[in-house]
């Protein structure tokens, strides 16, 4: 019996790692939050922009898209560059 070993959050890590043309905005935020990002309580004029924050990473700011919600591509890229200059990946 093989037994799997790595966490729900690893196995996020992986996949969007891999950029898949169908990560959605729900996996993002969990993704997020296994490093330690919040959103930030934004104003009544916030509209569809979220900033999430973190203790010691920069922020990172997106439009959560609509009316799908799968992300685009070069957002996974600039997601994936501010994790890593914050040594979170």
């Amino acid at each position: 019996m093989i037994v799997d070993t790595m966490s729900k959050h690893d196995k996020l890590i992986k996949r969007f790692l891999q950029r898949p043309s169908d990560f959605t905005w729900n996996e993002l935020t969990a993704l997020l939050a296994g490093f330690g990002y919040v959103p930030a309580k934004a104003g009544k004029t916030g509209g569809s922009r979220v900033r999430f924050i973190h203790e010691t990473s920069e922020p990172i700011i997106l439009h959560r898209p609509h009316p799908t919600p799968v992300l685009k591509r070069y957002q996974l890229e600039q997601i994936e560059e501010i994790l890593r200059k914050g040594d979170l990946l």
